[in-house]
């Protein structure tokens, strides 16, 4: 018997944890080491990330894992969400709190970058949707501000990779977290360098790009002394959350859709090379990296984030568990009303049932009339949109697509995992719902050579994790529905 302890850290805008992972026989078990809080630090009208109270975290993680769990683990990873990063300077040392995403220097970024290039030929070198955020934005704008932080900057490292370095003290650039900026050659570890000169940003700034699944250094002995710690070698996975839960989908071959299912439905393909065209760009497909070198060709889809804010605009008057929504959606007439999830004015309308109480009415649909019938009105809204979107992907790829899986914490929603399957005609496998934990954790093994392949992770994923699949059901009228929702 042998058996393997890996100590995944995955971090989200709100929270982060402390996954162990026990590989045993080739089956693997998830246990929760060390749960935290994380929000953005407003200083001065600026939105910035606490790396160093992040990093406290991680140590406690590691540390709870060895004082608590009695366990040392064989080596520790780090995945985050995207675009984001840290200023280092020709020492070496962490020259400010790194800018969130959401902090407001970046609202007219893609409107001035256009003036200088066309959107049209920076989606062709990049193959990434247009968000204000993303990293070319963010720089771009510290160039036009003649940013101060900008011209004493050495290096710049993305969050995992500089948490990563604040462990190892081994500056490195993985991959898929690199992907997300809008700055490499799709597909390849390659900085898009003059698209990057042409929008007057400092490419000296940037490091070499490698691929997941490499060793980036050992703990430091500061670090290694401070947790209790061996001085284990420190894993670059697949650094972006999304790429990571995607390695970890427990498909049998190629022919498979996914669904990252959460607050945002993350809805793509897995693809060799990336796919960009005008008829890409025009339906905002991005190609992020992913395992291996291949693509995630993929379309961010408003998903649970309309469940969960009706849930917090009712909680003043009923506070409904998500079952009780769910039956409630169950036993409501199918098909009455519908929106489009993507639309801009459920981005963040404050009432989310006023907005789509409103859209429905503008529509000439009418207006819902009960909690029931709005509930229900989401969960048509996106399957149909996960049909729509579905129907996009083929329309530009000639892969065959035979059953979708769905990932995450949505996995455990089988109402919407049903409808998913009879609006698209097609199995919905839902499962594992600890997906990103996952990833991180089998690429670890993988990278320390207990694992050879990727098809060799989704195998001990098929093996360690029990799946629900869900099989279309005929009748409805869904196709009519269908057509209803592309006209609106």
């Amino acid at each position: 018997m042998t058996t393997h302890h890996f100590l995944a850290f995955d971090l989200g805008a709100s929270s982060g944890r402390a996954i162990l992972g026990t590989l045993e026989n080739q089956k693997l078990s998830l246990t929760e080491v060390h749960r935290f809080t994380n929000q953005m630090q407003r200083v001065h009208g600026h939105d910035f990330w606490n790396i160093f109270s992040l990093f406290e975290e991680l140590k406690t993680g590691l540390k709870k894992c060895i004082s608590d769990f009695k366990i040392q683990p064989e080596s520790i990873a780090v995945d985050t969400w995207g675009v984001d990063f840290v200023h280092l300077d020709n020492n070496g040392q962490i020259l400010s709190l790194p800018f969130a995403y959401r902090d407001s220097r970046t609202n007219t970024a893609m409107e001035d970058l256009f003036r200088l290039l066309p959107k049209e030929e920076v989606y062709r070198q990049t193959g990434i949707q247009f968000m204000q955020f993303n990293s070319l934005f963010q720089l771009f704008s510290m160039v036009r501000d003649k940013s101060p932080l900008l011209k004493i900057t050495d290096r710049i490292l993305f969050m995992p990779n500089a948490l990563n370095y604040l462990f190892s003290g081994e500056a490195k650039t993985e991959f898929s977290i690199a992907s997300t900026s809008q700055m490499i050659v799709p597909g390849a570890c390659k900085w898009q360098t003059p698209l990057l000169e042409k929008a007057g940003i400092p490419t000296s700034i940037l490091g070499d790009i490698i691929l997941p699944g490499q060793q980036i250094g050992s703990l430091t002995e500061e670090v290694a002394r401070e947790t209790g710690s061996t001085q284990i070698p420190v894993i670059a996975v697949a650094g972006h959350d999304t790429a990571s839960a995607i390695a970890s989908v427990p498909a049998e071959n190629d022919n498979f859709a996914y669904i990252s299912s959460g607050t945002w439905s993350i809805f793509g393909i897995e693809t060799p090379q990336p796919i960009i065209s005008k008829q890409t760009a025009a339906m905002n497909f991005t190609n992020e990296g992913g395992v291996e070198g291949t693509t995630r060709f993929l379309k961010n889809i408003m998903g649970m984030w309309l469940i969960q804010e009706c849930r917090r605009t009712w909680a003043k008057e009923t506070d409904y568990s998500w079952m009780e929504m769910v039956e409630l959606a169950r036993n409501s007439e199918p098909f009455k009303y519908l929106i489009d999830p993507d639309d801009s004015n459920f981005l963040n309308p404050g009432d989310m049932p006023a907005a789509i109480t409103a859209f429905c009415e503008e529509t000439g649909q009418g207006r819902p009339a009960t909690h029931a019938e709005i509930i229900r009105c989401i969960y048509d809204s996106l399957a149909l949109k996960y049909r729509f979107t579905l129907d996009q992907i083929r329309s530009v790829s000639d892969r065959p697509i035979d059953k979708i899986h769905i990932i995450g914490g949505g996995a455990n929603n089988h109402f919407l995992n049903q409808l998913t399957a009879n609006v698209t005609g097609l199995p919905v496998v839902a499962g594992p719902t600890e997906a990103t934990a996952t990833g991180n954790i089998l690429m670890q093994a993988k990278a320390l050579g207990y694992l050879r392949t990727l098809a060799d992770i989704r195998e001990v994923v098929r093996e360690s994790f029990e799946v629900t699949v869900f099989s279309p059901e005929t009748g409805g009228e869904w196709d009519k529905a269908y057509q209803t929702f592309c006209n609106l």
